[in-house]
């Protein structure tokens, strides 16, 4: 005897579109998997992970008022399938695209902090030029740039620049806020300041280039 899902043919679209949408998730699921065991390449990935998203996208759409929630869908089917989940509903793109974005975002925010610590380098060189070497003048500065070097993580822990700037907020935390460094003082801050700005330039990739 034959049993039928749906009694017209509404419902019958409807059952294929589940079965459509069951389908999607499966095969998400396993090219996710694909991918990360080096299955397929990145190219491969990325043009067949593209298709299923779209295709996804256009399904979700129109079933939007049937399956609003598409987790529920599939815990509904028993289907566990995180990777296709993650892919489809949370990230929206492939995992190439992604991991593209992120390098692009981190290769943005080192070069936002390169561009800081050499501001920072100038202004304190420059104070020192124009006679600012009272210690509540000096130490603003010097903190700045010491906290900007270390947010570069490109530099090693013992780089010049971070160690020196260290010993001078040390020795100027010592001294009164209104006490002034000494000529012999300030040419040594400042020849300090020059030696590592140099040694900084020289530590950033491709410097020279």
């Amino acid at each position: 005897m034959e049993v039928k899902l749906w009694s017209d043919k509404r419902e019958r679209e409807m059952y294929e579109n589940f079965a459509e949408l069951y389908a999607i998730i499966k095969a998400t699921e396993k090219l996710e998997k694909a991918y990360v065991r080096d299955v397929i390449s990145s190219q491969e990935y990325e043009v067949e992970c593209q298709k299923l998203i779209a295709h996804f996208k256009t399904l979700a759409s129109t079933l939007k008022d049937i399956v609003p929630n598409i987790e529920r869908f599939a815990d509904t089917y028993k289907m566990d399938c995180p990777a296709a989940i993650n892919r489809l509903v949370v990230s929206g793109v492939p995992a190439t695209i992604e991991h593209r974005a992120a390098a692009a975002s981190s290769a943005s925010t080192s070069a936002s902090i390169v561009a800081e610590c050499v501001q920072n380098f100038i202004t304190a060189m420059d104070s020192l030029k124009l006679n600012m070497v009272a210690v509540d003048q000096v130490h603003p500065l010097l903190s700045d740039l010491y906290g900007s070097l270390n947010k570069l993580s490109i530099l090693p822990p013992d780089f010049e620049g971070k160690t020196k700037m260290k010993e001078w907020i040390a020795r100027l935390a010592k001294m009164g806020a209104a006490d002034e460094l000494t000529e012999q003082q300030a040419r040594q801050l400042h020849f300090d300041l020059e030696s590592s700005y140099n040694s900084f330039m020289a530590a950033l990739p491709n410097a020279g280039t």
